[in-house]
């Protein structure tokens, strides 16, 4: 049975390397997506343009307007001459944001009354709009803080440090390239398994494998191993290159990492042999496994927190194997996972990867007797 199973992985091997698609499958895509996830997607918000309305004539508005200047993510600043400019400055998404100083400003703040300023945001962009607003509530917290040190000198002021845990200089791709691990091994798992039986039966050969010796548990086996090394010498390119090229810090153990990979990848391998085992073409096991990719990421926490979704979602995420993955490859990359916390989510990755594995194997036998 063994040397069967090796010459059936073998023989898997050499098709897909000598398959143009399946070469390009497994190279180009990787790389891509790595470079986009990288730098394109990203939650950072720099380089923003907005708008300034002083209606003030004294020092206290036009020292706030500098400080927008000063900031660093403040790169294109506008000044309106009048309300009516405010209208279309944001409607045509000249700017995301439009600073308002009333023309009382500075004589409210001197008189040591309350000072209002208005930020108007664009509200379609509604993320970056939050991000924006946060930006511009500790500029001028900043402001307020420094006046109130100016008028009462003596007074004992509390100065707020932060300190970020983890990732102290907030590097954006320090979170996404861990993530990518998940992401990237799971579509090189996913695609290779699901084209495996769908391209065996395109180019007629899946009825010679039927009537060879080997039972549906070997053949099973035998598209089952190649995925798995292949998907982790993969997610080991991804790991060295996020690394070496990325400069992401690795502080945790490789053997955990690696042992919670494997059981990841079992469970993503048997959803793509259920696809693969239903596919008659290998069109349709790739939309079949873009059709399981999109929710799967999505629900993974890769972009949003699981917190921040709905409770019936969060449930739903429980049986989503990429979640689990992500946590743990961002745990051991930056802080060090311990083995407790490692197996608190590695033990439904094997849970899963038994009914994804189970569901499979029913699904071909009875695809073979049929």
């Amino acid at each position: 049975m063994v040397h069967r199973i090796l010459a059936l992985i073998l023989k898997e091997f050499i098709a897909i390397w000598k398959d143009t698609k399946s070469r390009a499958l497994l190279i180009i895509p990787p790389i891509v997506q790595l470079l986009i996830f990288s730098f394109a997607a990203t939650l950072d918000v720099k380089d923003v343009t907005m708008g300034i309305l002083n209606r003030d004539a004294g020092n206290q508005g036009f020292e706030l307007a500098q400080r927008f200047h000063g900031s660093k993510t403040f790169e294109t600043i506008h000044y309106l001459n009048s309300v009516s400019e405010i209208t279309p400055f944001i409607e045509e998404q000249k700017g995301i944001m439009v600073l308002s100083i009333a023309p009382d400003f500075s004589e409210k703040i001197n008189a040591n009354k309350t000072a209002d300023i208005q930020l108007i945001l664009d509200g379609r962009k509604s993320n970056t709009s939050q991000i924006v607003a946060g930006y511009s509530q500790n500029v001028i917290s900043r402001f307020n803080n420094d006046f109130v040190k100016f008028k009462v000198k003596e007074c004992p002021c509390t100065e707020l440090v932060n300190r970020n845990w983890f990732n102290p200089n907030l590097y954006f791709y320090w979170t996404n390239v861990p993530a990518l691990v998940a992401i990237l091994t799971m579509l090189i798992g996913l695609l290779v398994t699901a084209l495996s039986v769908a391209r065996e039966r395109e180019m007629g050969t899946f009825d010679q494998l039927l009537v060879s010796p080997l039972k549906p548990f070997e053949i099973l086996a035998g598209k089952t191993i190649p995925a798995v090394i292949i998907s982790i010498i993969e997610g080991s390119i991804i790991v060295l290159i996020g690394i070496y090229a990325f400069g992401v810090p690795f502080n945790g153990s490789f053997f955990l990492l690696y042992s919670s990979m494997l059981c990841y990848i079992l469970s993503i391998v048997g959803v793509g042999l259920f696809l693969s085992s239903i596919c008659k073409t290998q069109q349709q096991a790739i939309l079949g496994a873009f059709v399981f990719m999109a929710p799967s990421v999505m629900l993974s926490g890769f972009a949003t927190p699981v917190e921040n979704m709905p409770i019936w979602l969060q449930h739903l995420t429980l049986s989503n194997p990429v979640r689990y993955f992500v946590t743990i490859s961002r745990g051991i990359f930056l802080k060090d996972m311990p083995i407790g916390a490692v197996w608190s989510y590695t033990w439904p990755l094997i849970i899963i990867s038994i009914f994804t594995l189970s569901g499979a194997g029913f699904v071909f036998k009875k695809f073979v007797k049929s």
